[in-house]
C-alpha cells in the first residue's frame, strides 16, 4: 500500500493486547498505551536490539481521547469523582512508564506534544538525541479518534500507531524547512497527527533516495533518506 501497489481498505482492527505488561497494568493501561506498546515492541524485536539499548520518545498529538471523555463527565457530575485509575492513565507519557514497567528499561524517556506536528517534533528530538548521545532511540507515536461528544472538535475518522527503532547512521537526515508539507499517501488518515508517519514510512518502503517534507509547527521538517 505504501509503495502505491495496492489499495488500501479500513478494516476494524481489535484492540492489541500489551504482553509485556504485568495483568494489573495490562488491565489498568488505555487504548493508545495499549497501542504504543504494540508497536513498540514489534519495531524492537525487528531491530535485533535489547529493549533497555533504547532511550525512547513518544509522541501524540490528542492523548487518549477515552480518558478525557471519562475525565470530562465525571467532572460533570455533582459528586464531581474522577477514577483514580483515569487520572493514573490521564498523564501525556503514561505510555513511556509503562514502557519503562514492561521493557524493565531505565533508559532516558520523553513524551512531546505539539499539535498537528507531534510526530515531527518527536521525531526531531530523536534525531537530536541521536547525534549528541550516540545511542539507538525508540521513536513511537500514536493518535486515536475521541468519542462523542469530543469527536466533531477533533475530527479523525482513523486511529493510527507506529514505532521507529532509529539508531546512528541510519541514513536519514533530518532538517527544518520552510516549505509546505507534503500530502499523506492514504487519504483517509488525514486529520490524524501521528499518521503523519506514513509520509515517512512510504519513503522507507521504497527504494533509492527519497526527499518528503513533514507538517511542524509554521514549518515542515524535511527527512531526506539516503539511497
Amino acid at each position: 500500500m505504501l509503495c502505491g501497489e495496492a489499495a488500501f481498505t479500513p478494516t476494524p482492527v481489535q484492540r492489541p493486547v500489551p504482553s509485556l505488561l504485568p495483568p494489573a497494568e495490562r488491565r489498568r493501561c488505555a487504548p493508545s498505551v495499549a497501542w504504543a506498546l504494540a508497536v513498540a515492541q514489534e519495531a524492537v524485536a525487528q531491530s535485533g536490539l535489547d529493549a533497555g539499548a533504547f532511550a525512547v520518545v513518544f509522541a501524540s498529538s490528542d492523548g487518549d481521547g477515552d480518558i478525557v471523555h471519562r475525565l470530562c463527565t465525571a467532572l460533570a457530575t455533582p459528586a464531581a469523582a474522577v477514577s483514580p485509575t483515569d487520572f493514573h492513565n490521564s498523564v501525556h507519557n503514561a505510555a513511556t512508564g509503562y514502557w519503562s514497567i514492561g521493557a524493565h528499561s531505565q533508559a532516558p524517556s520523553t513524551a512531546i506534544c505539539a499539535y498537528d506536528g507531534s510526530f515531527s517534533a518527536g521525531l526531531l528530538e530523536a534525531a537530536c538525541q541521536i547525534a549528541i548521545e550516540k545511542r539507538p532511540v525508540l521513536l513511537v507515536t500514536v493518535d486515536l479518534p475521541y468519542p462523542p461528544p469530543l469527536a466533531p472538535h477533533r475530527p479523525v475518522r482513523h486511529g493510527f500507531a507506529a514505532a521507529l527503532a532509529l539508531e546512528p547512521g541510519a541514513g536519514l537526515e533530518v532538517t527544518l524547512d520552510g516549505a509546505a508539507p507534503d500530502s499523506l499517501p492514504l487519504k483517509d488518515f488525514e486529520g490524524n497527527a501521528a499518521a503523519a508517519a506514513l509520509l515517512l514510512l512510504a519513503a522507507l518502503a521504497r527504494p533509492g533516495e527519497a526527499l518528503v517534507r513533514l507538517p511542524l509547527t509554521e514549518r515542515s521538517l524535511q527527512v531526506r533518506k539516503r539511497g
